[in-house]
């Protein structure tokens, strides 16, 4: 049985660090002197209502200013898309 060719990059996406800085970390990384990294992952709760908020409104306004035909159809393109995805 033959497996699937994949085609791999020849390369990385990532950019080269310098060589000097990559000394600098190495060396900070060695003797503990790491500087601490703050979290980012936090949302403000308001802004996430006020957006999902938003999401609910227009997708009940553009459901009824659909004809149900085109609903129909919009929603055969999306179920073959996900059918399409699980047999690739």
């Amino acid at each position: 049985m033959r497996m699937p060719y994949r085609v791999m990059p020849k390369h990385s996406s990532k950019p080269k660090q310098d060589v000097n800085q990559l000394a600098t970390d190495i060396l900070a990384h060695a003797i503990g002197d790491v500087p601490e990294m703050k979290a980012t992952g936090t949302k403000n709760p308001a802004v996430v209502a006020l957006g999902m908020l938003g999401g609910l409104k227009v997708g009940k306004a553009r459901a009824k200013s659909l004809s149900p035909s085109k609903r129909s159809q919009i929603a055969k393109k999306a179920a073959a898309a996900r059918w399409k995805k699980k047999r690739a």
